[in-house]
């Protein structure tokens, strides 16, 4: 099919083969032809004004080659192109949406932000090392750190050093705007492999991964803390809570819940209890469940 008649069949998508099949897909939308001014305007005016979802579909196939364009720009993080491709057409999509052609403004020029910043997201949510880069100064360091680190070694006269100089991790924390400590460790995450945890191997033999020697979690400070609490919380605490009952309520209860004799019996009964104090059994168990409640009460404002 000729380029004049590409965008003129009654589904144009038709001509687009999915990303499954990488160099095809670029190939079939290399030969859309790119719409002129006037088509773009009179398509942006028909989706702005009625709503007309082919005219949005032609104005998203004609800039599909952009996408492509500016996926290959961050090959470098090891995410698929084919997935670049496919966030930066989420981008161009919403870009098309929120197109107004009366800013005499070209679709190409606007829709470069949208796209870009869609394959931003993907790549921070997905890039396999570590999670970077949350603020605004922080993001633009990661996306362009490896292009300036590049520029500087073209004027540098040992091109083969791998890392910055003070000089230079001066020179791209100025221009970046944020602190030289911040490119130190951007550039060392970036410069780092990946490694695996788990050993790669299906061997039956013994083998030892870095997920084997990791610290133990137990002796994490947050963790140690808790376990104090914990303690404290089953003795200093328990003791405290049990002094705010009176002395009937309290009997009741070490009676029912911490006496423990010789045997491994526990303490008396609702039963034992209630024949002791003349009561009902269920007005026994009443008054445990007033006291531990209040008990309950009293620990909560030991740990506030």
């Amino acid at each position: 099919m000729s380029n004049s008649l590409a965008l003129k069949v009654r589904d144009p998508w038709s001509l687009v083969p999915s990303l499954g099949n990488l160099d095809a897909y670029i190939t079939a939308i290399n030969r859309v032809p790119l719409l002129t001014a006037e088509e773009e305007k009179d398509y942006a005016t028909r989706l702005k004004e009625k709503g007309d979802v082919e005219a949005a579909g032609r104005l998203v196939l004609s800039h599909l080659r952009l996408v492509v364009s500016i996926s290959r720009q961050y090959l470098g993080y090891g995410l698929p192109q084919g997935d670049l491709i496919q966030e930066g057409n989420v981008g161009l999509m919403k870009a098309v949406k929120r197109f107004d052609p009366d800013q005499n403004v070209r679709l190409v020029s606007y829709a470069m932000h949208w796209i870009k910043a869609e394959i931003h997201e993907y790549i921070l949510k997905n890039w396999r090392m570590v999670k970077v880069a949350t603020t605004k100064a922080q993001r633009k360091l990661f996306f362009n750190l490896r292009s300036m680190k590049h520029a500087l070694k073209e004027g540098a006269e040992n091109q083969q050093r791998a890392s910055l100089t003070e000089s230079e991790i001066a020179r791209v924390a100025e221009e970046l705007n944020v602190k030289r400590e911040e490119v130190l460790e951007m550039e060392t995450r970036l410069s780092g492999g990946d490694v695996a945890l788990e050993p790669q191997t299906d061997d039956d033999g013994e083998t030892f991964a870095p997920i084997a020697y990791l610290a133990d979690d137990t002796q994490e400070p947050t963790r140690v803390i808790e376990s104090r609490s914990r303690d404290r919380l089953a003795s200093d605490g328990l003791q405290q809570a049990l002094e705010v009952l009176d002395p009937r309520s309290r009997r009741i209860v070490e009676e029912r819940w911490l006496k423990v004799n010789d045997d491994g019996s526990g303490g008396m009964t609702l039963h034992e209890l209630a024949a002791e104090y003349g009561v009902s059994a269920e007005r026994i168990r009443q008054i445990e469940v007033a006291a531990m409640k209040k008990m309950r009460k009293a620990m909560v404002a030991e740990t506030a």
